[in-house]
């Protein structure tokens, strides 16, 4: 079919689809979510995946970390490669500011990043349960989907973006000032993250 399309020079309108190019492998972890996002309460059920966007001086990969409860991303990390040192890099940005106590279960899909020894190493040091998504099921984690689409709408395609420097700090920008404090949800009762986890946590507020 392709060979008489070229000959009768007949192509197609539409472009792949532009994504990340990852093998799902055997789960290292067994799927604890079973596609209910909810949680009762912060840092009881983490979600993290990773993303991508290109820019004038290649492609600039994003991993980020949402806390189930309060949507709030509580962990991420940006760099040139998809590596599994990123997936962990953002694992530790969470661990560090939320210092988690009891069980913290952190959901992905099957990446090789998140089965990686150094990811998996950065749980168990931590005391947090893995879990894992099945193998193309992309509603095994959509409630970090969702984040992600809401970042290609408002930051990725909104520019074309000269480097990576340029597209990271508007990626910083948007997350710790827009969405985290301005972007008002209706699942949190038309809260924003913030204002969520401050009621949520009193004394901590205090």
């Amino acid at each position: 079919m392709q060979r008489l399309c070229s000959e009768h020079g007949i192509w197609s309108v539409f472009a792949k689809k532009r994504g990340l190019a990852r093998k799902p492998g055997p789960p290292v972890h067994d799927d604890l979510v079973q596609r209910d996002f909810a949680a009762d309460e912060l840092d009881m059920l983490w979600l993290t995946d990773l993303t991508e966007h290109p820019t004038g001086d290649g492609k600039l990969y994003l991993c980020a970390v949402k806390d189930a409860c309060s949507t709030r991303i509580v962990g991420y990390s940006m760099g040139p490669r998809m590596t599994a040192e990123l997936a962990a890099s953002a694992l530790r940005n969470a661990i560090a500011l939320r210092d988690p106590h009891g069980t913290v279960v952190v959901h992905s899909d099957r990446g090789s990043q998140f089965r990686a020894h150094i990811f998996v190493r950065t749980l168990r040091d931590a005391g947090l349960t893995g879990s894992m998504g099945r193998v193309g099921a992309c509603a095994d984690n959509a409630a970090m989907e969702s984040f992600f689409s809401l970042l290609q709408k408002n930051v990725l395609d909104r520019q074309r973006w000269q480097n990576r420097e340029e597209l990271r700090l508007a990626i910083i920008t948007w997350i710790e000032v827009t969405y985290h404090r301005r972007r008002r949800q209706r699942g949190l009762g038309r809260l924003t993250p913030v204002e969520f986890e401050l009621l949520a946590t009193p004394a901590q507020a205090a």
